[in-house]
């Protein structure tokens, strides 16, 4: 039984119904990482009246993000770091409903975080995508944004399967949205793979307050999590690189993982 069928029972919502119940608020991103095997528990919590994004009769969707980074890995280290002004670029393809996208995530003086995004056609930086990811690295104060723009390559390569939840707003309250990912893998610039069939990572977009899936796992035991797919699978994928603050995640569900090479 897959680890979201009980996703099945749940009223199916299309993107723009998801987006006018959950999108437009001041949100609280927390996020987990819990064995596979612990997910059917969580959400049989799922409070009544939740929905789930369905595009297509699709409820899991496949994803995957390239990341890009200078040579010296500035992006990364940035987040390692824990830089009051950081960035990070990636092209996010949507490899069922289509499209990809170019999202720049960037933390300025202030630690407010910022991601726009513009279509893009695959996932290679042209002209015109190193000058709109630049404009927005200067404008949140990133120091030699133009420079380091310009010498942004591919990096990393994460793939996974995503479900997002509209759970209903409790007492007093906003609706809150979650995002569910399995199948997790992480391809470096050599080929080499590294898998996590074994876990899921959970993520809940609420108000100041908790959202109802918060609870859920809370009930269950699972705590957040300081995480981020990109900093913390490249820290797996390179154990010399400095990796302090996903110290925790990377100790608990990476240990036991061994990379392989991609099949050619």
């Amino acid at each position: 039984m897959s680890a979201l069928t009980r996703l099945d029972a749940l009223r199916g919502v299309d993107l723009a119904e998801l987006n006018a119940a959950a999108a437009l608020q001041t949100r609280v991103d927390r996020k987990y990482i819990l064995p596979l095997t612990a997910l059917p528990r969580v959400l049989a919590d799922l409070p009544e009246g939740s929905e789930v994004l369905d595009i297509g009769g699709q409820r899991a969707l496949r994803y995957a993000s390239q990341y890009f980074d200078t040579p010296e890995l500035d992006s990364y280290l940035g987040a390692a770091r824990g830089r009051r002004r950081r960035f990070k670029v990636r092209a996010r393809t949507y490899l069922d409903s289509g499209g990809t996208f170019l999202e720049v995530k960037t933390r300025g003086g202030r630690s407010a975080t910022v991601k726009e995004r513009v279509p893009v056609t695959g996932d290679e930086l042209d002209e015109d995508a190193v000058s709109y990811a630049a404009d927005l690295m200067a404008g949140a104060g990133i120091p030699a944004a133009v420079h380091l723009a310009g010498r942004l390559r591919p990096t990393l390569v994460t793939q996974y399967r995503r479900a997002t939840i509209l759970l209903p707003a409790a007492a007093g309250g906003d609706p809150s949205r979650a995002t569910i990912d399995i199948d997790l893998a992480w391809i470096d610039g050599d080929g080499t793979l590294l898998e996590l069939p074994a876990s899921a990572i959970v993520e809940t977009k609420s108000g100041q307050r908790a959202g109802a899936l918060d609870r859920a796992l809370w009930r269950h035991g699972h705590r957040p999590a300081t995480l981020s797919k990109y900093g913390t699978g490249l820290a797996a994928l390179h154990p010399s690189l400095p990796s302090h603050k996903w110290r925790r995640v990377l100790s608990r569900h990476f240990t036991d993982v061994t990379p392989s090479r991609v099949a050619a």
